[in-house]
């Protein structure tokens, strides 16, 4: 599936960046490992590899609910932190693909960071039941449950709604996801 410059529409590939979200175990970073792979020159960021980065005194969000304190400036920091490195890859020539869960005052924060940078957004929007019965517990990361897929799915759904190309990814596998994004986002590439 790896897209050759010369394979491509006028035989040159012009640098992009592709923003991945959707709610925990909805694919976000299988996806946009694989997605990244299509392109000859492609890197993919992944948020939670920056927070695990902090190797004391890091904070995550535990409950279900719009982080505040010392976690949500952890998390405007990770951001922070993903769009550098985006936007310097894509400077030397790169197609990036982003990934974290965005939504909320996180899409406020990705867009400071992201002015004046053109981007794509992809929304991964299983349905919570396939996340919850499925995905969230057979993930390597510990399954973080019901109550944070339902909370995850409103939020995105209630900030981000008719924002980007949405795709129910319950039905696909990745690959036909990945095939399903290139052809939505070719003529933008």
């Amino acid at each position: 599936m790896t897209m050759h410059q010369d394979d491509q529409p006028g035989g040159e590939h012009q640098p992009a960046l592709i923003v991945v979200t959707g709610i925990m175990a909805a694919g976000k970073s299988t996806i946009a490992h694989l997605l990244a792979q299509c392109f000859a020159c492609g890197v993919h960021v992944e948020a939670d590899k920056l927070h695990h980065m902090i190797v004391s005194g890091a904070v995550w969000v535990k409950e279900p609910e719009e982080p505040s304190g010392e976690a949500a400036q952890q998390l405007r920091l990770r951001i922070k932190h993903m769009c550098l490195l985006g936007k310097s890859f894509l400077a030397a020539g790169f197609t990036v693909v982003l990934d974290d869960i965005i939504s909320g005052s996180s899409w406020q924060y990705l867009q400071e960071e992201l002015q004046g940078v053109p981007f794509s957004l992809v929304v991964l929007a299983p349905r919570v039941e396939v996340v919850t019965r499925q995905r969230d517990l057979h993930r390597a990361k510990p399954p973080q449950g019901r109550a944070w897929a339902e909370y995850l799915d409103n939020d995105l759904h209630r900030t981000m709604k008719g924002l980007g190309l949405w795709i129910d990814t319950s039905e696909q596998t990745p690959e036909e996801t990945v095939k399903q994004i290139l052809h939505h986002l070719w003529p933008l590439l």
